[in-house]
């Protein structure tokens, strides 16, 4: 089940903080719950993904994206997404999330997400993000113009250009049925 209480008191805590700068990253303590678990009594993967969720939702808040978006009536959407994952977050452990904006290019918004404990990186995530217009995706342009942010982003790094470089080459739709030799 999505985590809407947690949701719903991470959005309500971030309204009161102070304003975060575009490119500024954000950092939100949690702990993992009974809830977030698998059978291996360690953080379940899909429920990391669930919380990166509620970690961007913070940002959009803090960089005032949120505010944009309810009033042009728009959305977000995860169109693709890369997760590394290195080290166990099991019950009950504190847990720091880390999300920042990278830049954009003509279609997505690039974010980097990480979970951390201490000094250990437990996971990180490069996620390709939009917004949403009536079904569609909104023009970059359109949403950085409504934020009053400059239309043409700061150069990505070389790492996230290449993945998304990666990823265009990638067929869509994907095969049907089992992949045949190049």
């Amino acid at each position: 089940m999505y985590p809407f209480l947690r949701l719903a008191t991470v959005t309500l805590s971030e309204r009161r903080k102070p304003a975060l700068g575009l490119f500024e990253t954000h950092h939100l303590s949690l702990r993992c719950l009974p809830v977030d678990l698998d059978g291996f009594l360690e953080m379940n993967n899909g429920r990391i993904l669930t919380l990166y969720d509620i970690g961007r939702f913070a940002l959009s808040i803090r960089v005032g994206l949120w505010d944009v978006l309810k009033r042009e009536r728009w959305g977000l959407v995860v169109a693709g997404s890369t997760v590394r994952y290195r080290a166990r977050i099991t019950g009950f452990q504190r847990f720091e999330m880390r999300t920042r904006l990278l830049g954009w290019d003509e279609r997505f918004f690039y974010i980097e997400q990480g979970m951390w404990r201490g000094e250990t990186c437990c996971n990180h995530a490069l996620l390709r993000t939009g917004v949403t217009q009536r079904g569609r995706l909104a023009p970059v342009a359109e949403v950085a113009r409504a934020m009053g942010v400059p239309e043409i982003s700061p150069a990505l790094p070389a790492w996230v250009a290449a993945w998304a470089e990666a990823d265009g080459q990638r067929p869509w739709p994907p095969m049907q049925g089992p992949a045949s030799a190049p």
